[in-house]
């Protein structure tokens, strides 16, 4: 027998069996179903992952007030006075650093007309801007001038403007902040997660004295809350936060012994962390499926051991009539990976349908790969295989008298 007789015999031993047949191949299709779409979610969710810290900007460092027991002791004796504005001017002077800029924020009641909601506003310098790669969209960003002064200006998110001046022109506008008059200058363009969980399109910013003098209350008038860094492109961000380690326990005067009394945070080892998670979670995923394949290929080799229990006459008349036992091993061993091959087809269309489902509610982009549907209808195949021989072996290895003679 050539190589299509044989694939034809063996499509003609499944419509024989048509619910058998189906049954056998279920196992097939859910697992190889099961492992494409968990596959498929690994990999978005890790490319979403990537896409997120990708906004965030993975060369920035934020330092924020330290809090253990020893810093918390030196603060209350006066040996410290937190994060300040003279040291985010300090670390703007480092080489290693495009900028850093101090920033306050809080959570207040914003009003406008007849519309009011709760947000939270950051009292930022112009610098932030730069550093944070924020665009506007309208208007302009406040001046070192406006800061000094004080200004009661703010640059708001474009969901922001919507909400208070829907169909109006924003600029010029004035926006009450705990009742305090805030003149609209700008709005800021686009829309993305920042790093404290918030959106750029809900963000409300004002010059940070601004903000000191009228919304934040600090235990020191220059204290601030965080200092947002910005490493140069092309130097190791390594080397940016041990300058800035350097620097900022100078000023504090720590010594050698004592540990920082603030921490730098790099958004580089949070991407690092987050890519290794999702590696893992998606090879988690995988392993569940490739369970459930195990599971089919079983119930295949279940099967086809009782199909070479049933068709053992028909084993012995083949062999009778000139079949060698290499025939007999290829017929079943093509059985097998024809239905482990139509089974991973069929679960290929259904992990399509299934990503095409979860893609259309908008809230996560799954895709399928072509690489990945490629690897799963080969290990499809390569488990016709592996569960096929052993049914296919035995039957070749029948002898054509015992077989004749079986009731």
């Amino acid at each position: 027998m050539n190589f299509i007789q044989i694939l034809v015999e063996s499509f003609r031993s499944m419509a024989a069996n048509r619910l058998r047949t189906a049954l056998t191949m279920l196992g097939i299709v859910i697992g190889i179903a099961s492992v494409v779409l968990l596959l498929a979610i690994g990999d978005s969710m890790q490319r979403f992952i990537g896409k997120e810290l990708q906004a965030l900007g993975t060369n920035m460092l934020y330092v924020f007030p330290g809090g253990d027991r020893t810093t918390e002791r030196r603060a209350r004796a006066g040996a410290i006075q937190s994060i300040t504005m003279a040291d985010a001017e300090s670390l703007n002077r480092l080489p290693s650093l495009v900028g850093a800029a101090p920033a306050l924020q809080g959570s207040f009641k914003l009003s406008a007309g007849n519309e009011t909601s709760n947000s939270t506003v950051h009292g930022v310098t112009p610098a932030m801007f730069k550093i944070r790669n924020w665009k506007l969209d309208q208007g302009d960003s406040f001046s070192e001038a406006d800061v000094r002064a004080s200004a009661r200006m703010v640059v708001i998110g474009q969901k922001v403007a919507d909400q208070f001046f829907y169909k109006a022109d924003p600029l010029g506008r004035t926006i009450r902040i705990e009742n305090v008059a805030f003149q609209v200058i700008g709005v800021l363009a686009g829309e993305g997660k920042q790093i404290d969980g918030g959106n750029i399109a809900d963000m409300v910013l004002v010059p940070i004295t601004a903000a000191s003098a009228n919304l934040i209350r600090t235990p020191f008038p220059q204290n601030v809350h965080y200092i947002a860094a910005q490493g140069k492109p092309g130097l190791s961000l390594d080397e940016a936060v041990e300058d800035m380690k350097e620097l900022l326990r100078g000023r504090h005067r720590i010594r050698v012994d004592d540990p920082d009394d603030f921490r730098v945070e790099n958004i580089a080892s949070f991407a690092e962390t987050a890519n290794k998670i999702s590696a893992g979670v998606a090879l988690l995923l995988g392993l569940i499926g490739a369970i459930s394949l195990l599971v089919g290929g079983i119930g295949i080799m279940n099967i086809m051991l009782v199909s070479v229990t049933e068709r053992t006459r028909e084993i012995g008349i083949r062999m009778a009539i000139g079949a060698r036992p290499g025939h007999i091993l290829m017929q079943f061993l093509a059985e097998s990976v024809v239905i482990c091959i139509a089974g991973g087809l069929v679960g290929v269309a259904i992990a399509m349908a299934g990503a095409a489902a979860i893609t259309s509610t908008g809230q996560f982009d799954v895709f399928l790969s072509f690489q990945g549907v490629v690897v799963a209808c080969g290990f499809s195949t390569a488990v016709g295989v592996f569960f096929g021989f052993y049914p296919a072996r035995r039957a070749s290895r029948l002898l054509p008298v015992d077989c004749l003679r079986y009731e």
